[in-house]
């Protein structure tokens, strides 16, 4: 019996009283493990000890998780953050070579919320720090119950022809919506994937990459097994981890 593939799962950087620590989300490793059915590996942002080479020689995915903290500006040429936004330095200083080191090497990716934010800065595109007006309903965590937050609130339009419309996404889909921040330009080599009805680009693709590597705005990790459209989202990544895991059995 084959091993199930080893898929890392970024962490953020915070504190417990005067400890830096590493979080992550049990919805993210829960996802891994269930709809992925592979074995989540918690990967500490320590951009000064680890290096992205080795990182990937180690796994069979990675996983660009959300997060509380947006990329600081600087990463993509924007002005300063307005005063009391998060930020996780670490974690930029980390994920942003990551990604792109990752997709070189032909390592599967899926990047959601912030992660689909570092995906984008990664390959040159920018970000908007706040999401104004009206359109479709964007909005960051707040203190309603969890179940709300998270619950579908607005529509995406799948672009024909992407890796959505290979999952078996219909083309018009629902999604749930919790972030503050958002596309502005599109980074180089990245193909849209799904559009919301304001035009906020809320998926991407890398064109012509060597593996699965996906970024959505969305959480389909939520409640991912109830979810027939993100479980697919899931089930895809992990049958591409489990193809390169089983690739380098083979080399091995």
């Amino acid at each position: 019996m084959s091993r199930p593939p080893m898929i890392g799962v970024i962490a953020c950087s915070g504190k417990i009283g005067p400890h830096t620590v590493q979080l992550s989300n049990d919805k993210y490793a829960e996802a891994v493990a269930t709809a992925a059915e592979g074995l989540p590996v918690i990967l500490p942002v320590f951009p000064a000890l680890l290096d992205p080479a080795q990182i990937i020689a180690s796994l069979d995915g990675l996983l660009f998780t959300g997060s509380p903290s947006n990329i600081e500006p600087h990463q993509y040429g924007g002005p300063p953050s307005p005063p009391g936004t998060e930020h996780d330095p670490a974690r930029d200083n980390l994920a942003l070579p990551l990604w792109r080191a990752a997709v070189e090497a032909g390592l599967p990716v899926l990047g959601i919320c912030r992660g689909f934010q570092e995906m984008n800065v990664a390959f040159g595109g920018t970000l908007h720090q706040q999401l104004d007006g009206p359109g479709a309903d964007h909005e960051p965590p707040s203190n309603e119950p969890v179940q709300e937050q998270y619950a579908r609130t607005h529509a995406l339009t799948v672009r024909p022809g992407g890796v959505l419309t290979r999952l078996g996404l219909k083309d018009v889909i629902e999604v749930n919506s919790v972030h503050g921040q958002g596309i502005a330009r599109v980074g180089q080599g990245l193909r849209i994937e799904a559009v919301a009805e304001d035009g906020l680009v809320e998926g991407l693709s890398v064109e012509g990459s060597r593996a699965f590597a996906l970024g959505v705005q969305w959480h389909p990790e939520w409640e991912v097994m109830e979810n027939a459209d993100y479980r697919a989202i899931f089930r895809a990544f992990g049958e591409a981890c489990r193809a390169r895991a089983e690739k380098d059995a083979r080399r091995s």
